[in-house]
């Protein structure tokens, strides 16, 4: 009852005397600061949404354009051109103003209309300017004179520093392209792994398809590319991630990893209290709108529309589609620790903790003695297993009690913290050597039965090779144990018994380059807090707060018979997830540069040879592009194997082609490659406008072969490439240590493979494949191998 009287702002009594007042200062000011907290945002969400309206120009500027318009008509010069005067006599009542205040109102009305016409009008041009992609066309030094009067005007109307979400109204529309031009196009994508029977039984579907439905479906989508900001984006975000009834472990979810050749310290609670430290500073930039944009070549800007929904969202699970949550504010953490879920709140009073105090609450967490209660420990796996399930399982069981409220304690929260009990650790020291350039022992490379007897590893090296350690802390990130990650949750911050950590992310509301700016940032300010000797956070726990809320919850026999189904599913995709992170570094960037060829075109064909070697064919692969040079842009498909890639790797597999030849082929299929990313870039992709006309002839209730025949054809296999320093917060050159090894997926295909891959310096390339052990067709290590192998020969042809 004491904590009940204490909440009470006043407080009487009737006596005798009257009524006596009790008064709780300490409430009062609790009540008062909380208010005036919420007018500062409403006012900074206000202030923000002006600044982003007027972009380019400044809410400041229609005072400068309102004091010279009325200078102008006091001096009797009439800026308008007669506009004042009509203003006044023929929209303003002058007889109840009086003539003086009218003129005054009539020119403030004119100063107004013109200042709007003036930003619209720079806005125009301005994007009109950023839709212009010639830039991307040209080579290395070889700036036509268009390119460089464009690049002086759009310095000329793009000089003042933007908020985040500054230039989101001038970015253009992502483009529709004609259907012609993408039907063309994809017919040449196909034509390098199609034979001559199946390549003329496709054009015959496309030319169906071009006289019959496809020019009424491209009319229904040129009216939907008209209407909204972007034709693709909330189509893919329902149909390709929100409608899939699938689980999103693996065959969703994405994973990112921590700097792998450095430990800043081994304490859990303190790496994990830094860690989200940094990412609440990135939280409080977007919703201020500090963060400064992307912007390429110091003028072109991405587009952040992807940033809104990083904190506080979740998804939830519905029977026919789920749904994206996000909330403008949260002011706790979900934690998850050996089985049990707790919530600590990490703003009070309008003061957030500082890492000291962050620390505590997630020592007394760790230190807590109680388990988890009977079906506790798996709960967690309802968000690993079928979307069904679990939507009938939340309706029923979580919609009232105890459950209702630790579940809404879960999907309101900033975002969910794993204190987990495992330890993955690893031998830096080889890592450290390989980001110095510097020459390994063959154990560190090779499977022990590929050693010659002199180069046996000890029992020490041999348990390094066998337990695959950076395979595991891979595979642990993406699947976990299928119960000690939240899924649904916008990402996971997962910190390991020693202080590793990572990150597992949800796919529908961002892609891996925004979230990886996000990391990048909190891992910025990791180092930049610092930690004791002792590797405990700095700082002083300044006052004491509340505990962490140990999350309740009523699990019916019948609930938990439906979490066990969940984990069982959940264990046989984790269970047949393979991984492998391959460590490449016999070269990396600087030797790619020298060869005046693409990097990511280096390693694209590189792929391309490993899969053949691998498969004894050729498929279609899957490479992700962005398209945020244009509003609310997500990602286009680059298709890899082309007609020359084909060629070049015919020739590598032929005894009897030249060098010359080889390399030849290799600079028409690397050229290929790079106008194929160009055009998925400037909004000339194939496949988001075929995925759209798919939707169209749906909603139409209309069947097309071609449509049905491309968006089944499997991406046996499916690339990524994570972009390797988004800010400059970091000096790697000079701590190589620091950097990251990216992150990577899971197979798209049950007989393919997943790779993304981060050219991560001068000399190192770090490859994360995926594939299922199911698959007899497949493996991760043999296919990395190939890879490794490939560019080794690809480099040959240089020397």
């Amino acid at each position: 009852m004491a904590e009940a009287h204490a909440a009470v702002a006043f407080q009487f009594t009737v006596t005798n005397e009257g009524i006596d007042f009790d008064i709780n200062h300490e409430a009062l000011k609790a009540v008062f600061e909380s208010g005036r907290r919420s007018w500062v945002k409403r006012f900074r969400r206000f202030q923000n949404g002006m600044v982003n309206t007027t972009y380019p120009a400044s809410p400041a500027s229609w005072l400068a354009v309102l004091t010279a318009v009325t200078a102008l008509t006091l001096a009797r010069v009439d800026p308008s051109m007669g506009m004042i005067e009509k203003l006044k006599n023929n929209f303003l009542p002058v007889e109840y103003l009086g003539a003086t205040p009218a003129i005054y109102l009539s020119t403030a009305i004119y100063a107004t209309l013109l200042w709007l016409v003036i930003i619209f009008s720079v806005r125009f041009i301005l994007k009109r300017l950023l839709s212009y992609k010639g830039f991307m066309y040209e080579g290395r030094g070889k700036v036509s004179l268009k390119t460089k009067i464009w690049t002086v005007l759009l310095r000329c109307f793009a000089t003042r520093k933007p908020r985040l979400f500054g230039y989101q109204n001038a970015l253009p529309n992502l483009p529709l392209p004609p259907l012609k031009d993408t039907m063309r196009r994809y017919l040449l994508s196909v034509r390098g792994f199609l034979n001559d029977e199946e390549f003329e039984r496709m054009e015959l579907l496309v030319k169906d398809f071009e006289v019959g439905l496809g020019p009424r479906l491209q009319r229904y989508l040129r009216l939907k590319w008209w209407w909204s900001t972007n034709y693709v984006s909330d189509w893919w975000e329902e149909y390709v991630y929100l409608r899939g009834r699938a689980p999103i472990m693996v065959n969703s979810n994405y994973y990112g990893m921590d700097a792998i050749a450095m430990a800043p310290t081994f304490m859990q609670a303190a790496r994990a209290a830094n860690q989200t430290t940094g990412l609440l500073t990135f939280r409080r930039e977007i919703e201020r709108e500090t963060l400064k944009p992307l912007i390429i070549q110091g003028m072109i800007p991405l587009c952040s529309y992807q940033y809104e929904r990083l904190f506080n969202t979740t998804r939830i699970p519905g029977l026919e589609t789920d749904k994206v949550v996000h909330l403008k504010d949260s002011k706790h953490v979900a934690v998850m620790s050996r089985g049990r879920f707790y919530k600590v709140v990490f703003q009070v009073n309008g003061k957030m903790l500082n890492p000291a105090e962050l620390q505590k609450q997630y020592q007394l967490i760790i230190d807590d003695p109680v388990g988890p209660m009977d079906g506790e420990e798996h709960l967690a796996a309802l968000t690993a297993g079928d979307r069904i399930p679990w939507a009938l399982a939340r309706q029923r069981f979580f919609m009232r009690g105890v459950n209702k409220v630790s579940l809404k304690a879960i999907e309101t929260a900033a975002f969910m913290v794993v204190l987990d009990d495992e330890v993955q650790d690893y031998d830096t020291e080889p890592l450290k050597m390989i980001l110095s350039n510097q020459t390994l022992p063959p154990w560190y490379k090779e499977r022990p039965q590929e050693l010659t007897d002199d180069q046996k590893p000890s029992p020490a090296q041999d348990e390094w090779n066998q337990n695959r350690k950076l395979d595991q802390f891979s595979h642990s990130l993406l699947a976990g144990t299928g119960h000690n990650r939240w899924f649904d949750k916008c990402f996971n911050l997962v910190i390991f018994k020693n202080g590793r950590l990572g990150v597992n992310a949800e796919h529908s509301i961002a892609d891996a380059p925004v979230m990886a700016h996000l990391f990048e940032y909190a891992f910025g300010e990791d180092l930049s807090l610092g930690y004791t000797d002792e590797g405990a956070c700095k700082g002083t726990v300044g006052a004491t707060y509340a505990s962490p809320t140990r999350l309740k919850w009523e699990l019916s026999e019948e609930l938990t018979s439906v979490i066990e189904t969940s984990l069982d599913t959940a264990k046989k995709i984790a269970d047949d997830l393979d991984f492998h992170l391959l460590v490449h570094n016999h070269f990396g960037k600087g030797k790619m540069k020298k060869c005046k060829v693409s990097p990511d075109g280096f390693i694209q064909m590189g792929m391309q040879l490993a899969y053949y070697r691998d498969a004894g064919k050729f498929n279609l692969t899957y490479e992700a592009s962005m398209t945020r040079f244009f509003r609310e842009g997500r990602t286009e498909t680059v298709r890899p194997c082309t007609i020359s890639s084909c060629d070049f790797v015919k020739s590598m597999e032929d005894a009897s082609a030249t060098k010359e030849e080889r390399l030849a082929k290799f600079h028409k299929a690397v050229d290929a490659h790079v106008n194929g990313y160009r055009d998925a870039m400037c909004g000339k992709g194939i496949d988001r406008h075929l995925f759209c006309l798919y939707v169209v002839s749906k909603y139409l209730n209309e069947d097309s072969p071609f449509l049905q025949k491309v968006l089944s054809e499997p991406w046996r296999l499916s690339t990524s490439q994570t972009p390797h320093q988004q800010m400059n917060n970091l000096d790697l050159a000079k701590h190589p240590e620091l950097i990251s090894a990216g992150g990577g997926f899971g197979p798209v295909a049950k007989d393919g493979y997943g790779v993304s891959y981060i050219v991560a310096g001068e000399n190192v390339i770090f490859y994360h494949v995926s594939s299922s052990r199911s698959s007899p067709n497949t493996d991760a290590w043999r296919f990395s191998k190939h890879i490794e192998q490939a560019n080794i020969d690809i480099l040959a042809l240089f020397n």
